[in-house]
């Protein structure tokens, strides 16, 4: 890698925060692995609801990490309970929210990430950043043109955009090159997979119910194969290759989050092997 390519991968690892999932037993395992000022996002799943999202975002807060609960729009019923969330957070410290649309059925009045951020916009509330999703590669049932719209439309609420995970750094640079051009100015945090064994990652799907393990395979089942491959994916190689394009101010890409499957322990010694080879 060049030097500014280089640079820029360094700064992407320095500013990483790791997504968990709300499991029985990954609290101790994030007390056991990561110091305090590791940045964590908990993820909403369909199956336990948002009360498993909001227990260990407080949990944790309470231990001192700065932590990103995942909203789920779907899982919300009403504007009514969005401003209970809201109040809940705020008396937890939290001043980072993510908003996905999320997985569910539509419990009640918000059948996408949009309509929440809207009436999220008429209530105080303490978040300093707001993430939206982002889909540098096909979603799976929204053409790539709506995906785009989609954050322009949502860009006035948000603060950053977070990537589904890709493993071709040459659809990166298109992507982010694509949204600026429309004019989407959000920073970007890349969605990366930790350093996680795909034995792990089908243990994991079984941790997470049923119907969500379903959905978890079909959305991941490109992970499982890459993850495996002899001499495949691998994240040092991912983020030198976005070096270039991360290198460039205008792409405002911020950093990374990183899927860890709640293998916190082996993302977090990956990470720091790696940030001291390159420093």
């Amino acid at each position: 890698m060049r030097n500014n390519d280089s640079a820029a991968v360094v700064r992407l690892l320095e500013h990483a925060r790791y997504e968990v999932l709300p499991t029985a037993t990954i609290e101790d395992k994030i007390l056991a692995s990561l110091p305090t000022e590791r940045e964590l996002t908990v993820t909403a799943s369909p199956a336990k609801g948002l009360e498993d999202t909001f227990e260990l975002t407080e949990r944790l807060r309470a231990h001192g990490y700065a932590v990103v609960p995942h909203v789920a729009a779907r899982q919300v019923h009403s504007k009514t309970e969005l401003s209970e969330i809201v109040a809940r957070l705020g008396a937890a410290g939290v001043t980072t929210i993510f908003v996905p649309g999320g997985d569910a059925t539509a419990a009640g009045d918000y059948h996408d990430a949009l309509s929440l951020l809207e009436d999220l916009a008429t209530i105080e509330h303490p978040f300093t950043d707001v993430g939206i999703t982002g889909y540098p590669e096909s979603h799976p049932t929204i053409s790539d043109d709506l995906t785009v719209q989609s954050m322009w439309d949502k860009r006035r609420y948000a603060t950053q955009v977070v990537s589904n995970m890709t493993f071709d750094p040459k659809i990166i640079a298109h992507w982010v090159t694509r949204l600026r051009a429309r004019g989407i100015t959000l920073p970007v945090l890349l969605g990366i997979p930790g350093p996680v064994e795909r034995a792990k990652l089908l243990s994991m799907a079984t941790k997470i119910g049923v119907g969500d393990s379903t959905k978890f395979l079909m959305k991941h089942k490109g992970t499982f194969a890459r993850l495996a491959a002899p001499g495949g994916f691998t994240g040092e190689r991912f983020l030198a290759g976005c070096g270039a394009v991360a290198a460039m101010p205008d792409m405002r890409i911020a950093g990374t989050h990183v899927f860890t499957f709640n293998q916190v322990a082996e993302t977090e010694a990956w990470r720091t092997e790696v940030l001291a080879r390159l420093r």
